[in-house]
């Protein structure tokens, strides 16, 4: 007698350029659970965004960004905070984030279209978040935090890396009573396509996007890469901020909250 074994194969990985073609026209991904084999592609109603000029930042972060409780970093653990961000939380044991979306994140890290901002206490992650990056476009993802302030603080070099890389759209998908606080609204979704489209327009016109280098020398300040029409990648805007606020001569942590007091 012939015996036929079915083994279950593992579902297929998300195509990078089907994945990216899907933020491009304002679609992500999510699952029911973490095990979940099947994704889902979501286009919200309602659309939360953090402009980039309205960041609220608080007397309490500006001390602690000035205080420089943690050492920030971007694109050092991207697997860990994907990870962080996956994990069991206090309210819920399940996350939309499965392997195999995961997986998916992973490669477009690997493409250079997916970063993380990291918060370090005594060499321990304790913070972060991570997203998706596009001609001006950044898509924020997820974010965790084991201590205080952990999160707000990565969204803060977020803010401020992207300005320095001449980004106009920050997008946060769903609003929550944290984001509000940092400053996200909600939009329609069709104010948001409006939004997407003429970011990616503008960077088309432009010298690139944010998944493309910084310009050389970029200016003393917040802002003035994108002054000069220049679109550069997370981790150009990131390394920028870090040399302006050394040319300033203060520390970055200061140098990013004063320049958040000045415009707010």
């Amino acid at each position: 007698m012939a015996w036929s074994v079915h083994a279950s194969l593992p579902p297929p990985s998300i195509d990078p350029a089907l994945l990216l073609a899907a933020y491009r026209v304002g679609v992500f991904p999510m699952a029911d659970t973490r095990d979940d084999p099947d994704i889902y592609w979501v286009e919200p109603r309602r659309r939360a965004i953090l402009p980039l000029d309205g960041f609220r930042c608080s007397r309490s972060l500006a001390r602690t960004l000035r205080r420089g409780r943690f050492e920030v970093t971007c694109n050092v653990a991207f697997d860990r905070v994907i990870a962080e961000c996956a994990a069991p939380r206090r309210e819920t044991e399940e996350t939309w984030i499965s392997a195999r979306i995961t997986q998916a994140y992973r490669d477009l890290h690997e493409l250079g279209h997916a970063h993380s901002i990291e918060c370090w206490q005594a060499g321990e992650l304790v913070g972060g978040l991570y997203g998706v990056g596009f001609d001006r476009v950044f898509c924020g993802e997820s974010m965790f935090s084991r201590v205080p302030d952990a999160s707000k603080v990565a969204l803060a070099w977020l803010v401020a890396a992207l300005r320095t890389a001449g980004g106009q759209l920050l997008d946060c998908q769903f609003i929550t009573a944290h984001l509000s606080s940092l400053g996200a609204v909600e939009i329609t979704q069709a104010r948001y396509l409006k939004l997407l489209a003429a970011a990616q327009s503008s960077a088309v016109a432009g010298t690139g996007g944010l998944a493309a280098g910084a310009a050389e020398g970029a200016g003393e300040g917040l802002g003035d890469a994108a002054a000069e029409g220049v679109a550069a990648g997370l981790p150009a805007g990131f390394d920028a901020l870090l040399a302006a606020a050394e040319r300033s001569s203060s520390s970055p942590g200061n140098f990013i909250a004063q320049s958040f007091t000045q415009t707010s």
